[in-house]
């Protein structure tokens, strides 16, 4: 089990709705026991609850909405959001009948609401079920996200959806709701419909600054989550040229503010069979990154503070800086011999123009070479993750890791920051997150090393996370 990212034992993690109140994160989530199988064929679940207030400890309250019986509208509870209105919580989630409602005519997904006096007790109602619009798809009607806008004077609800018709087409939509009582609600059509997709998941839209900010999950392109911004609640909504926060493996992740700070809430996903060469499933560890806000309104993620501190706790090894140069091949340098899991490697790299590639090697074994890379491409501006070597061909299925990364040969300091804890490998390189999966490390070596150019690297210290009270 990981230490530092968040995974209830026997379960694995799934869609977050998470809640700030009263100093501590409430993570409302699905857990998924993977009987027989991953989403779509686990067995039916509710609502969980943990609450944090720093995203090392956590405390386990409970399923806090339960599921519905075979024939209920809310047979799974899939997801929604919290919100308070004069003094009431309320949980506003998708009630899913995956096995009769399809088959009888009947919208499989529909909204529906419950509320709370202390956000861990709830209680089911009738009221504000909110079934899927004419001209959109009766079962993909999923994941709202409510908040109020003081502007205009009212709520305002969106949630993803897809036009009525084959599921291959790109229609994959955001639409929205108002309301002036958080009750009853009117549909006001499309919030953002871009035709990029097949399916909007998990949106979410949140104000920093100038800038509104919504964020989707969408599995038909990179299957990531992906954001545009605008001057307004309402659009129109523009891309940047990164758009994303992390790579393939972390999804659905929302938002919440603590007041200061913004944090992302996604899950990294596991592979079938816990293999290197299959494919993901559904669900996996809670990963929260923080997000960070640039001068020009763009949007990239650091680790957490208090994660840090966390992981900061025991120092295990430590590097002198150095230098490297290669002009027609590759000079490397060990960092460490082993690294404990979890633990945070943490060094700063200057880079040479010019310079081809940058790696950092991890669980390597000494004698054969075999191990893991996060890969700094420099010339085409791309961080990447893979096997090394990767022979024979297809050690690793490399689809999706991989995120655009600025400039870094440009004369600058820029820090690197490798978090390891259990099978799962997160990169951060300043503010440009790369999260993964490591299912068979050869050994336990850290190395870097540069290819055809040249890298001054500062002093490098390798860390383990405190022990947690027991």
């Amino acid at each position: 089990m990981p230490d530092v990212y968040y995974q209830h034992p026997g379960t694995w993690f799934g869609d977050c709705m998470p809640f700030f109140h009263d100093g501590a994160f409430y993570l409302f989530h699905q857990r998924d026991g993977r009987d027989p199988g991953p989403l779509p064929d686990c067995e039916p679940f509710g609502w969980h609850l943990v609450r944090t207030t720093d995203f090392v400890e956590y405390e386990d309250l409970g399923e806090a909405i339960v599921r519905g019986g075979e024939h209920d509208q809310d047979q799974f509870i899939y997801a929604g959001s919290v919100f308070e209105a004069e003094g009431t919580f309320y949980a506003m989630y998708t009630g899913y009948n995956r096995d009769h409602f399809a088959d009888e005519g009947k919208p499989s997904q529909v909204l529906m609401i419950a509320e709370s006096d202390d956000l861990i007790h709830w209680r089911k109602t009738d009221r504000s079920l909110v079934a899927p619009q004419d001209g959109y798809d009766p079962d993909d009607w999923r994941d709202p996200w409510v908040i109020y806008d003081e502007d205009a004077g009212q709520w305002v609800m969106i949630l993803g959806t897809r036009k009525a018709g084959p599921k291959t087409q790109l229609s994959g939509s955001t639409v929205y709701f108002t309301s002036s009582d958080h009750e009853t609600w009117e549909f006001q059509g499309d919030f953002w419909a871009p035709g990029l997709f097949t399916m909007h998941e998990m949106p979410d839209v949140f104000r920093e600054g100038d800038w509104w900010y919504h964020l989707v999950t969408e599995y038909s392109d990179k299957s990531t989550t992906v954001y545009r911004r605008s001057r307004s609640l309402y659009g129109p909504w523009e891309a940047t040229d990164d758009d994303a926060f992390d790579g393939r493996p972390y999804y659905a992740a929302r938002s919440v503010s603590d007041g200061e700070h913004r944090y992302l809430v996604g899950w990294v996903a596991t592979r079938w069979e816990d293999d290197d060469t299959r494919t993901w499933q559904w669900g996996g560890t809670l990963v929260v990154h923080e997000v960070v806000v640039r001068e020009d309104g763009t949007l990239g993620t650091k680790i957490p503070d208090a994660v840090q501190r966390h992981l900061r706790g025991t120092e295990v090894a430590a590097a002198a800086p150095f230098a490297l140069s290669r002009a027609d091949g590759r000079a490397e340098q060990l960092l460490a011999e082993t690294a404990p899991r979890p633990c945070l490697l943490e060094t700063t790299i200057r880079v040479a123009p010019g310079t081809r590639e940058v790696n950092l090697r991890f669980g390597e074994d000494r004698a054969t070479g075999v191990g893991y890379q996060f890969s700094l491409i420099i010339d085409e501006r791309r961080l990447e993750f893979d096997k090394r070597p990767n022979w024979p061909w297809g050690q690793l299925d490399s689809r999706g890791l991989d995120r655009p990364l600025p400039d870094i040969a440009d004369g600058g300091e820029h820090r690197l920051q490798l978090v390891l804890d259990a099978d799962i490998a997160v990169l951060y390189v300043d503010d440009v997150a790369l999260s993964t999966r490591f299912e068979a490390p050869a050994g336990t070596a850290v190395l870097l090393e540069v290819i055809e150019g040249e890298a001054e690297v500062s002093a490098t210290v390798l860390s383990t996370a405190a022990a947690k009270p027991s």
